[in-house]
């Protein structure tokens, strides 16, 4: 009998222990899931964009016409996006969504990436921008949907099976 009660009481120890990382986890999704307008504060606006394994948190601000002077500030993990990417097919590749919209001066943003190389981080930025820019205003998707910034491109590279040398790439034969 005192058997039986052990395991009952394990049982309910991972019962809640399971319980707990599953609260854990709903929250963690909570905070990645891209904000509505109406829930930001309302001088910015919250979206994630992927690329590969890279991942960006932006947030998009609004310029008055009273900040003219630092309009068009673009900050990557703390530093101006031409420090942080100093090739300028990147810096182009982050500026496109606003080039397509004409509004390069009209908006500062705060961003934060991680993971992925140089590139994918650039194309992950390019894509939370894009989604910003739709919750700024909903007329702007047509024109960024039909350049295909507002889609994930969901390519990324292929893992290695065992057996072969890359991901599908056998071992040379030799006949002796």
């Amino acid at each position: 009998m005192p058997e039986t009660t052990k395991k009952n009481k394990k049982i309910k120890k991972t019962i809640k222990r399971i319980k707990k990382v599953k609260k854990v986890k709903t929250e963690e999704m909570s905070e990645e899931t891209p904000k509505p307008a109406e829930e930001t504060a309302k001088n910015y606006f919250e979206t994630i964009g992927r690329r590969k394994t890279a991942i960006a948190r932006v947030r998009l601000f609004t310029c008055s016409p009273a900040q003219s002077i630092e309009t068009g500030n673009l900050l990557i993990n703390d530093r101006n996006y031409k420090e942080y990417f100093p090739t300028p097919s990147l810096q182009k590749t982050i500026e496109a969504p606003f080039i397509k919209l004409k509004s390069l001066n009209r908006f500062n943003g705060t961003i934060k990436v991680r993971g992925g190389g140089i590139n994918g981080q650039a194309e992950a930025i390019r894509h939370g921008l894009s989604r910003a820019l739709v919750l700024f205003d909903i007329n702007f998707r047509k024109k960024l949907k039909k350049s295909g910034y507002l889609t994930r491109d969901a390519r990324a590279v292929e893992r290695k099976k065992f057996g072969l040398k890359k991901a599908r790439r056998g071992p040379q034969w030799s006949k002796r």
